[in-house]
């Protein structure tokens, strides 16, 4: 069971929040990278999750018609095939989707799973990223109240983001300023629209500081201990202890003590994007600077089928990037963690 069932997401969420670790949320673009997702949590021993993102599916949808469903569906399809032949179970979930692309986007796939469901079959994405920060908090979870209504209805847990993540990410950008710290009060704000659990299980995207990509020292102020505060004023009126699992953003180049303060603080996944791209492309430039007279046609030679062969390279890109999703599961304690 590679693919984890709604019943097995639930339980590998819990287990993690009670333990104290998070399993890293990678995205991926390509049969390739999904492959090093995969490797990469197999060889770490780790469960984990596989996200793909509206520019990621968009890409995966083939440039000629640039559909996000398609592109979505196909992956989660060959996800579903592949992923058997490894020795851990991975939840399939949706990345940042901003308002003006939720017809586009999520809904048509919460309508795949509820009708997949219906049929006593299990939802294709086991989780749904709703990226209503760019609204106001409002009418973003009043949105979010109606694809929470649908997400459990077909089994599915629904991500939401109440407040801006810095920098950019698909088109959605927000400034990186004081404005990146949600408050006591939206989390109160939130428990109050979606409930704590009785409507639907959520993950919770607060904002800290954080900023998608990497950055240089100083740029960035990360304060983790922030999601400490919100819980305890939520639980203070609620009387639920730690009510929210929370999701960090923007998690590439975070320092060790960052993320572990975060995870003490209820963070039961965090995004990574920018870290693995590099890794999977840094092998390939190796290869290409080292290569330059076999992967081209130089001065009229013939160059070198062995060394432009996709495959040559691509083995390279897929090892580089497993080794860091490895190195997250190290970074986020999930290693070693995978369900028996």
């Amino acid at each position: 069971m590679p693919i984890a069932t709604p019943e097995v997401y639930n339980e590998m969420l819990d287990r993690a929040k009670a333990g104290k670790f998070a399993y890293p949320a990678i995205n991926v673009t390509s049969s390739q990278t999904l492959h090093a997702a995969l490797r990469g949590f197999a060889e770490a021993e780790s469960d984990g999750i596989i996200q793909i993102s509206t520019g990621g599916a968009e890409f995966l949808g083939g440039q000629h018609n640039k559909d996000m469903v398609t592109g979505a569906v196909a992956l989660a399809e060959f996800a579903h095939i592949v992923a058997a032949k490894y020795d851990i179970t991975v939840a399939l979930h949706t990345d940042h989707c901003p308002k003006d692309k939720l017809d586009g986007y999520v809904r048509p796939l919460l309508e795949i799973s509820a009708e997949r469901v219906s049929r006593g079959v299990n939802p294709l994405f086991q989780s749904h990223m709703w990226d209503g920060s760019a609204e106001t908090l409002a009418d973003n979870l009043s949105i979010a109240q109606e694809l929470l209504a649908k997400a459990a209805a077909a089994k599915i847990i629904l991500e939401v983001e109440i407040t801006p993540t810095g920098g950019e990410e698909d088109g959605v950008s927000h400034e990186i300023n004081d404005e990146l710290y949600t408050s006591v009060d939206d989390a109160i704000r939130t428990a109050e629209a979606l409930g704590l659990g009785e409507k639907g299980r959520y993950l919770l995207a607060a904002s800290f500081g954080n900023v998608h990509g990497v950055y240089k020292p100083g740029n960035v102020v990360l304060r983790p201990e922030l999601l400490k505060d919100l819980q305890a004023g939520v639980a203070e009126k609620y009387g639920k202890a730690s009510p929210f699992d929370f999701v960090f953003h923007g998690g590439s180049g975070s320092s060790a003590e960052e993320i572990a303060t975060a995870i003490e603080n209820g963070v039961v996944k965090m995004n990574l994007d920018t870290d693995t791209q590099y890794a999977f492309t840094r092998p390939v430039a190796d290869h290409m600077f080292k290569n330059y007279d076999g992967v081209l046609k130089v001065d009229g030679e013939v160059g070198k089928k062995s060394t432009y062969d996709p495959r040559t390279w691509g083995k390279l890109a897929e090892a580089g990037m497993a080794q860091r999703v490895a190195e997250a599961c190290a970074a986020l304690r999930s290693a070693g963690q995978k369900l028996k």
